[in-house]
């Protein structure tokens, strides 16, 4: 698989012609002809989503948190932890995704991605210079190095993008891309619900806060990738292996549960085993569904965190506009840009 050169002055960037991948690009954003109308308006959502994370006060969340239990504790800086590595790989590897894609609409909102992972990064920076006692932070960013099980959760992926650098072809390319889905479509979910959940006891709220407006972009990059699968798909039908897709959906829901009954477990209140394995289940379902596949796991089809909703609604009560419970493209609705940073 051939990286996409700088620039191609005999490359041919008509509709006709337009590849999401092994496209003939010139590689300018010629964006006045658009062959994937669904690239243009995630653009213009995730342009309109910009926020800043210091506009939200944590001041309360630093008393909460001294009164949190010892396991409530280890699970919000555990889960800390691991969104920390999510953000940060994806940060440096969507620009090699990106030198591999060939429709310039797509490349836009790649580069728009890459931007929001940091300031996630930098949201989760806030976050713990704000919360946590100042002897504890820097074992947050050193956690994956001392807990085995993190640091199984982190190799698996990271391991998949590496090898796709040293070897680029389409093998590897195509796993990298069912990893980036994965990560952006499985792996933060459980993390978020923990906050959600102390947010239903009136705790961490500011936490909860920053967690919605990360919520709702990820939410947007699960659509993007759920559309560069299926585009490639269509385009490229023996590209993906079906089997491939599904080995590694269920590595990626093994591990998210082991992950998550490790830092959480049966410990905090609101949280089992057997919901754990309900939820990372049903949500697998539904995010292969939402790439024309059918469900890996008979009899996972309800959501056991659903009366948590209302606190992953980022656009105020009753108007659900980026719910991360939602899985489809369907299902998803383009949100407006946030208004009137007064309110938080």
């Amino acid at each position: 698989m051939d990286r996409k050169k700088l620039f191609n002055p005999l490359g041919d960037d008509s509709l006709i012609q337009r590849k999401i991948i092994k496209g003939d690009t010139t590689n300018l954003f010629n964006l006045n002809n658009v062959k994937y109308q669904w690239g243009n308006q995630l653009y213009r959502t995730m342009m309109g989503n910009f926020w800043i994370p210091e506009k939200i006060d944590l001041t309360q969340d630093k008393n909460d948190y001294s009164n949190l239990t010892e396991a409530e504790k280890e699970a919000y800086d555990g889960i800390l932890s691991f969104l920390i590595f999510l953000d940060s790989i994806q940060t440096n590897n969507i620009p090699n995704i990106s030198d591999y894609i060939t429709a310039p609409e797509v490349n836009l909102v790649l580069s728009i991605q890459t931007f929001q992972e940091a300031i996630h990064s930098q949201s989760y920076q806030y976050i713990i210079e704000s919360i946590l006692p100042k002897e504890t932070r820097n074992s947050i960013y050193d956690k994956w190095r001392e807990d085995k099980v993190l640091f199984e959760r982190n190799s698996y992926i990271a391991e998949i993008y590496q090898k796709f650098l040293e070897t680029p072809n389409d093998e590897n390319f195509a796993r990298v891309i069912i990893a980036d889905y994965l990560l952006e479509a499985i792996y933060f979910y459980n993390g978020f619900n923990f906050f959600y959940l102390l947010a239903s006891r009136n705790r961490m709220m500011g936490t909860s806060d920053i967690i919605r407006l990360i919520n709702r972009d990820e939410l947007s990059h699960v659509v993007l990738f759920q559309n560069i699968l299926r585009e490639i798909r269509n385009e490229n039908s023996n590209f993906f292996d079906e089997n491939i897709i599904y080995e590694m959906f269920k590595k990626a829901v093994e591990q998210e549960i082991n992950w998550t009954n490790h830092i959480i477990g049966d410990r905090v209140l609101g949280v089992t085993k057997e919901s754990t394995e309900a939820y990372t289940k049903w949500l697998a379902n539904e995010r292969l569904r939402s790439i024309g596949l059918k469900p890996l796991y008979d009899g996972f089809d309800r959501n056991p965190y659903k009366h948590l909703s209302k606190f992953a609604d980022t656009e105020g009560e009753g108007n659900v506009k980026a719910n991360f419970f939602e899985g489809t493209v369907t299902s998803y609705n383009m949100s407006s840009s946030v208004e009137g940073w007064d309110e938080f």
